[in-house]
């Protein structure tokens, strides 16, 4: 009998390889680009453990040169749907009876798989199929990932641990159940660490997911669940349904076992989901929990105090870097004009040396935009500046997807506060500044407060402590992620747990324990030692 009380102890976060020149793990991740550049898989459904094939294909392409096929993958049908609910919820029992720390060990394999056997694999295919350096690979899947996995079992044994007072006549307890019915999680392309984690926390818990990965990102999601698989999850707990989004959740939403919603992506989807949860609440055996990142209109803002060449590296990184397509990336900046000349100088001089192209190519600093969608929107926002009496193109302003789909990195000077690219979310490589009068700071604090209906992350750059404290009292809701002299990306998991308000979702805070709560479904049980034997009580005496 196992009656360990196991706490797992607090993890380091998983060190980040360079890739530099005469380095080993920069040969051994060119050697595994080659590999998969030069073969075309076959990606099945994985419903149940088993391989589904429904012959309705699809493509994987690298954005970078969108005529090379990776992969093709099986597309899900509405019956392969339902196949999947069925197989998660035979599933179920089972695996939410499996005793915490051998759901934890199972976890904690695949954190030490994706270290090791996978992380090549991992970071090729991020970079191949979504277009990231490897950099942004490496900091995304493997580490993040990786950091995920070992992380959730240290907050989960620590959540375990959270009991009730008992005391010489009772003793009380707490049951951490997993959710009645099974999580849809629907995964972005942006983050594979995410499209894990959406999964695994859940599961962790002991609960059941089906997985809408994104078309655009289903050649790294479709090595996680194999390396799920190879680190023992148990077949139905986790179900892998390539395809459209609207045929699976055409028959997710309409079943009465919808226990729970695990989401990152647009706001306008969030919502509709939310929509769809209300329409149908009287189907449901419980209310369905909704946990959700959206969008973001991500902010640096600078103090007249601020280094202009500080302030250029947190524009450039923070508004540029995988081509701006992070939920956290800076659209918008607002700075002062004492320091904005000498600011774009120092930008300027450093896109001098960035150089954009193939992934494959570890010099290029600038990678392609995930798909022409993405391409012809972020074109569009250009088009519309460069025609506009109220904003003008201060840096790049190119774009080109005739091989692949490149937006050169761009700067839209806004000559308004509501221009509408300092408004709107573009998710691309543009970022719009406000130049504004020195003495305006505390104005612009509010009214960068008050531009977008978003609330994901932001940042203060300054000297001056005062100017400081004042942005984070007037910024107060409008960032779940605040930065204080740095851009506002970069998240890491233990460290920075995730998440916005507003229209940016439902701050649940992913890498913390506070996430790990939306997937519990607790149950107080308590034990009487001596019951009464007498219904009355002293006052009727």
């Amino acid at each position: 009998m196992n009656n360990a009380n196991y706490v797992f102890r607090e993890p380091q976060n998983e060190p980040v390889f360079s890739y530099a020149p005469g380095t080993p793990e920069r040969a051994l991740l060119q050697q595994e680009l080659d590999r998969q550049y030069n073969q075309e898989i076959e990606i099945p459904l994985i419903i149940g453990g088993k391989e589904v094939r429904t012959g309705d294909m699809g493509q994987v392409v690298m954005p970078t040169e969108h005529n090379h096929v990776l992969a093709k993958y099986h597309k899900v049908g509405t019956k392969e749907v339902q196949m999947a609910i069925d197989a998660a919820m035979a599933a179920k029992k089972d695996w939410e009876e499996t005793p915490w720390i051998q759901r934890a060990s199972i976890m904690m394999k695949a954190a030490e798989l994706l270290a090791t056997k996978y992380r090549y694999i991992l970071n090729a295919s991020c970079m191949l199929g979504q277009g990231k350096s490897p950099m942004q690979a490496e900091i995304d899947c493997p580490c993040e990932a990786i950091d995920f996995l070992r992380f959730n079992t240290y907050f989960a044994s620590q959540l375990y641990g959270q009991q009730p007072i008992s005391d010489h006549a009772t003793l009380n307890r707490n049951e951490y159940r997993g959710m009645e019915g099974f999580v849809y999680a629907i995964t972005p392309f942006n983050f594979t660490s995410i499209a894990l984690n959406l999964n695994v926390a859940p599961a962790l818990m002991g609960n059941v997911t089906i997985w809408k990965p994104s078309t655009t990102a289903i050649l790294s999601n479709y090595y996680l669940m194999k390396l799920l698989q190879e680190a023992g999850l148990p077949d139905g707990v986790i179900n892998f349904l390539p395809g459209s989004g609207s045929v699976i959740s055409s028959v997710a939403f309409k079943s009465p076992h919808l226990a729970g919603i695990h989401f990152t992506g647009s706001t306008g989807t969030f919502k509709s989901f939310w929509k769809l949860i209300g329409e149908n609440i009287d189907i449901y055996n419980t209310y369905p929990k909704i946990v959700g990142e959206t969008g973001g209109k991500d902010f640096i803002f600078a103090h007249k105090t601020a280094p202009a060449r500080e302030l250029a590296v947190a524009i450039l990184r923070g508004a540029f870097e995988y081509q701006g397509q992070k939920c956290s990336a800076a659209s918008r900046a607002y700075v002062p004009k004492s320091i904005w000349e000498e600011t774009l100088q120092h930008i300027k001089d450093m896109m001098k040396t960035v150089k954009m192209g193939d992934v494959r190519d570890f010099s290029n600093f600038i990678n392609a935009v995930i798909d022409e969608k993405s391409f012809d929107n972020i074109a569009g926002y250009i088009d519309r500046a460069k025609a506009s009496k109220d904003a003008e193109i201060v840096l790049g302003g190119n774009y080109d997807k005739s091989v692949g789909y490149f937006v050169e990195p761009t700067i839209i000077l806004a000559k308004t506060t509501d221009y509408e690219s300092i408004r709107e979310e573009i998710f691309g490589p543009v970022i719009t500044v406000y130049v504004y009068e020195d003495d305006k700071y505390e104005e612009m604090l509010h009214i960068c407060d008050e531009t977008s209906p978003y609330a994901l992350t932001g940042s203060i750059i300054a000297r001056d402590r005062y100017a400081i404290i004042q942005a984070e009292n007037i910024l107060r809701h409008c960032a779940g992620n605040f930065y204080i002299n740095d851009k506002p990306t970069g998240a890491v998991v233990g460290c920075q747990p995730f998440g916005g308000a507003r229209a940016s979702g439902t701050n649940d805070k992913a890498g913390s324990m506070l996430n790990l709560v939306r997937w519990i479904s607790a149950r107080c049980i308590k034990e009487t030692y001596v019951p009464a034997t007498d219904y009355g009580y002293p006052f009727l005496g």
